[in-house]
């Protein structure tokens, strides 16, 4: 990647659409070589899914190995090795310590600021960018490009206006959690000038189950803690979270594109839950078979293995039916708990999304062919990546990469934008 200022960008104008991570990291870069910046943001500040990420601590990267970090993002990998290749976690931790906020590795390996928030981050962030000379324009909604290829806005009060723009960069979030402000509207403006938008689908999302009415009304919000997740042969261990319609949480979020995928292919999927993961069946079975055969089933599984209420009810759900009695066939039951997925929950919903801007329909530092001078980042590119740190590391590293690639542009291809223009 080249650094800041490695190339004479001669003061090119250049807007960014989206104040996300991806937007700010991009206009970071682009302010440090040279560039004059106006950031575009619809919602009334910067960052919101920045700061709803950080209420869980702001898990900012992962430390785990790079090759296994890489493996995370799937099939998106190859598209993304140069941009986290050029700001990979290490960078992350570096960059944050320079805005005051030093890092510190959890248990998991999941890397938070030691202030545990997101707010001082931001706001040190917003500092930097301001005093850069970069102009964020909130309540400013962007509706694509006037006759002359300007870039063209709606303001606070509605009134249209159009900027002068050497270069674009789109990092406008993909469409989940349309209130703070990623809602998907850039697609057809893109898809009109011939650019591939796969569908949006949800990503690290929770799913449909057709709870009995006990379940639903008495066990919605319970935790399941400690369980194992199975579907086909794809496992997870981690939490979950009883929902009223069907379940959610860190390790349903983790094989949430498989069982998606399989509910795409087949109308619905079959997941298996383990309550016991960290005893196998024999333990489970003589565990049962230790106590009194006068106890109710509920007293034995409380009693032998400390299953809480809401799995008990699991059980019950599971099968259907009565639970069996004899140590072999309950024991079986507890280590592999099936359940029917119907479908996901809603989109808007999902943490994050799949589907976006097609990778074929970039170029290797995500221009757009289709658009020279425009370049994409972020969660409006068809990727996705389980939580832990994932996602938060490639939409900034994308920011970062976008911003290099408009910089070489900008010193390759002085015309600026127009080119897009009709």
């Amino acid at each position: 990647m080249a650094g800041p200022g490695a190339r004479d960008t001669g003061g090119a104008d250049v807007v960014v659409v989206g104040g996300g991570p991806a937007g700010l990291s991009a206009a970071e870069v682009l302010s440090a070589a040279g560039c004059r910046v106006c950031v575009l943001e619809q919602r009334p500040t910067v960052g919101r899914k920045f700061m709803m990420a950080g209420r869980g601590g702001l898990n900012l990267t992962h430390s785990e190995p790079m090759a296994r970090f890489m493996a995370r993002y799937g099939a998106a990998r190859p598209h993304l090795d140069a941009a986290l290749a050029a700001f990979g976690p290490d960078d992350m931790r570096a960059w944050a310590a320079g805005l005051g906020q030093p890092c510190y590795v959890g248990s998991s390996g999941r890397v938070f600021p030691v202030a545990m928030k997101a707010s001082p981050l931001l706001r040190a962030w917003i500092a930097r960018l301001e005093g850069a000379g970069v102009r964020i324009m909130t309540r400013h909604r962007w509706l694509g490009w006037d006759a002359a290829g300007h870039v063209h806005v709606a303001g606070p009060d509605g009134t249209e206006a159009s900027l002068h723009a050497d270069a674009l960069v789109l990092a406008t979030g993909g469409a989940s959690w349309a209130r703070l402000g990623a809602d998907g509207a850039w697609r057809d403006i893109v898809a009109a000038r011939g650019v591939g938008v796969a569908p949006f689908r949800p990503a690290n999302c929770g799913f449909r189950i057709l709870w009995s009415d006990l379940m639903r009304t008495r066990f919605e919000g319970a935790p399941l803690h400690g369980i194992a997740l199975r579907i086909g042969d794809l496992c997870a261990r981690g939490e979950a979270v009883v929902t009223r319609n069907g379940i959610e949480g860190g390790v349903v979020y983790a094989l949430s594109a498989p069982i998606r995928d399989a509910i795409a292919r087949q109308g619905q999927a079959r997941i298996h839950i383990d309550l016991r993961p960290d005893m196998d069946i024999a333990q489970v079975t003589q565990r049962l078979a230790r106590v009194r055969g006068r106890e109710s089933v509920s007293n034995l599984l409380r009693k032998a293995l400390r299953l809480s209420p809401v799995m008990l009810a699991l059980l019950r759900e599971g099968v259907g039916v009565s639970l069996p009695r004899e140590p072999g066939a309950l024991a079986t039951l507890i280590k592999d708990v099936p359940l029917v997925v119907e479908g996901t929950d809603d989109l808007d919903r999902a943490i994050s999304v799949a589907g976006g801007v097609r990778w074929d329909d970039v170029d290797a530092h995500l221009m757009l062919r289709a658009l020279p001078g425009v370049f994409v980042a972020g969660e409006m590119v068809d990727w996705e990546a389980p939580t832990g740190g994932y996602l938060l590391q490639a939409c900034i590293a994308m920011g970062r990469w976008a911003a290099d690639g408009v910089v070489q542009w900008l010193h390759d291809t002085p015309k600026g934008l127009y080119p897009s223009a009709p």
